[in-house]
C-alpha cells in the first residue's frame, strides 16, 4: 500500500475532479448528478436483477427483446449482498462497489505497470485509466470498475506465478462481464508460455531457478522453481473460464437453447460478433455531411491510435498476457455489432494499452509529464460531465 500510495492518491485525484466536473454540469442543466450515476441505462438493470432476481424482459415496438440475462451476475449479487447489511438502495450499493472497485483497479494497474516498467511508470498508468475521456464510466454503478479490478490482479497474479490466484480472479471476473473469457485467454496462454519457459531452463546449463528474474517477468513467462507442482498452474487454467462458460451455460438451460441460448439473448438487444461490420457502416454512414465527415475521420484515428498502441506495447516487450488481454477486449469492443456509444466505456478496461503513453510519460521530466497528465484530467472532467449529462452511456 505505502508502495502504491502516489498512484492511488493521483487517481483518486482525477477521478474526483471528473465528479465536480460532473456536478458542474448537472447544475447548469438541473439535474441530479446521483442519479446520473447509479440510477440510468444499466445501473437500472443491475439494480432490478439485485432486487428481484432474474426473468425481466422488455418487448420494445420494433420487435427487439430486451432480457435481464444479457447481465453478468456478479455486480448484482454484491449489491444484493451491500444492502443486505447497510441501509443503502441497490443502486446505491452498485455506487459504492464502483468506488472502491475503482481504487482497487487502480491499485491493480499500477502493481502491473510497476512489476513490469517501473514504479513512475505504474504511478503514471493509474493516472491515466482515471484520466480517459470516458473515465466517468469508472464512478458509475456500472460494472466496468469491478471487471477492471479482477482483470488487473489476476494478471498481475499470472505475472508473478501465483497461478491458483489468477485462475480465481479469472473466474470472478467471467461472471462480471462476458469479455471475462479475454482474462482466461491471458491466464492460459501466461501458464503455456512459462511452461515452455520451464521446460527449456531445465534443458540449460546455469539457468536460473527461479520465477522473478526480470527477463521472465518481462516476457510474461514466469515459471515456478524447478521442482515444484504442476498442480497450482494447473488449477489455475481450469479455474479462468469456469466463471464466463458457468453464466452461459446457465442462461442455455434457463432459455432451452443451450449453448445458442446467450446469443439469442444478445441478439434481441442487437448485439453480437459481426467482425466490426456494423461499426464501419456506421462510420461510412457519417460521410454524409461535413460535421459527419469531421466525426467519421476522428474515429477513423481513433482506431488507428489504438493500434497503434497495441503496436507499441509489442514493440516494448510487454508480456505476453498483457497484450492478449488487451488485443481481445479492442477486438470485442470494435468487432461487435453493439451500439455505437457503448464502444468508448467497453474499452475502459484495456488498460495495457496505457502502459507504452505511462512509460513514456515515466521518462519525461517531471513538469511536462505533471502538465500532460494534468491536461488529460481536465479534458475527462469537461467531456464526462458533458457526456453524462447529454447522451450518456447506453
Amino acid at each position: 500500500m505505502r508502495r502504491a500510495a502516489p498512484a492511488l492518491a493521483g487517481y483518486a485525484a482525477v477521478r474526483l475532479l471528473g465528479l465536480a466536473g460532473l456536478a458542474l454540469w448537472a447544475a447548469a442543466r438541473d439535474t441530479d448528478p446521483l442519479v446520473r450515476l447509479t440510477a440510468r441505462w444499466d445501473s437500472l438493470w443491475y439494480a432490478r436483477i439485485a432486487e428481484s432476481g432474474y426473468g425481466y424482459t422488455v418487448r420494445l415496438p420494433n420487435g427487439d427483446v430486451h432480457s435481464d440475462l444479457a447481465f453478468f451476475p456478479l455486480l448484482p449479487w454484491l449489491e444484493r449482498g451491500i444492502a443486505a447489511v447497510v441501509p443503502l438502495s441497490h443502486a446505491h450499493a452498485g455506487f459504492l462497489v464502483s468506488a472502491v472497485a475503482s481504487l482497487a483497479a487502480a491499485w491493480g494497474i499500477f502493481a502491473v505497470a510497476d512489476l513490469v516498467l517501473g514504479r513512475r511508470a505504474g504511478v503514471c498508468a493509474a493516472v491515466l485509466w482515471a484520466a480517459l475521456p470516458v473515465g466517468i464510466v469508472q464512478s458509475m454503478a456500472y460494472s466496468e470498475s469491478l471487471f477492471t479490478a479482477l482483470a488487473a490482479w489476476s494478471l498481475y497474479a499470472v505475472l508473478s506465478g501465483r497461478w491458483p490466484l489468477a485462475g480465481a480472479l479469472a473466474l470472478l471476473a467471467g461472471l462480471t462481464r462476458p469479455v471475462g473469457l479475454a482474462v482466461a485467454a491471458a491466464v492460459w496462454a501466461g501458464a503455456v508460455a512459462s511452461f515452455v519457459r520451464e521446460r527449456s531452463a531445465s534443458t540449460a546449463d546455469g539457468a536460473p531457478d527461479g520465477p522473478r528474474d526480470l527477463h521472465a517477468v518481462r516476457a510474461g513467462l514466469s515459471p515456478p522453481p524447478r521442482g515444484a507442482s504442476p498442480w497450482p498452474r494447473a488449477l489455475g487454467m481450469l479455474l479462468a473460464p469456469l466463471g464466463a462458460a458457468g453464466y452461459v451455460l446457465w442462461v442455455g438451460h434457463r432459455t432451452g437453447r443451450g449453448l445458442f441460448g446467450y446469443l439469442d439473448v444478445q441478439a434481441g438487444w442487437r448485439n453480437g460478433f459481426d467482425g466490426g461490420v456494423a461499426f464501419a457502416r456506421f462510420v461510412a454512414g457519417l460521410f454524409v455531411s461535413v460535421p459527419g465527415a469531421l466525426a467519421g475521420t476522428a474515429l477513423i484515428a481513433g482506431v488507428l491510435l489504438l493500434g497503434w498502441l497495441l503496436l507499441a506495447g509489442v514493440r516494448a516487450r510487454l508480456p505476453l498476457p498483457l497484450l492478449l488481454y488487451a488485443g481481445l477486449v479492442a477486438l470485442l469492443a470494435l468487432c461487435a455489432s453493439s451500439y455505437f456509444g457503448s464502444k468508448p466505456r467497453l474499452l475502459v478496461p484495456a488498460f495495457p494499452l496505457l502502459l507504452p503513453v505511462a512509460a513514456a510519460a515515466a521518462r519525461a521530466r517531471p513538469a511536462p509529464a505533471a502538465a500532460l497528465l494534468g491536461l488529460a484530467a481536465a479534458v475527462s472532467a469537461v467531456y464526462g460531465g458533458l457526456w453524462l449529462t447529454g447522451s450518456g452511456p447506453p
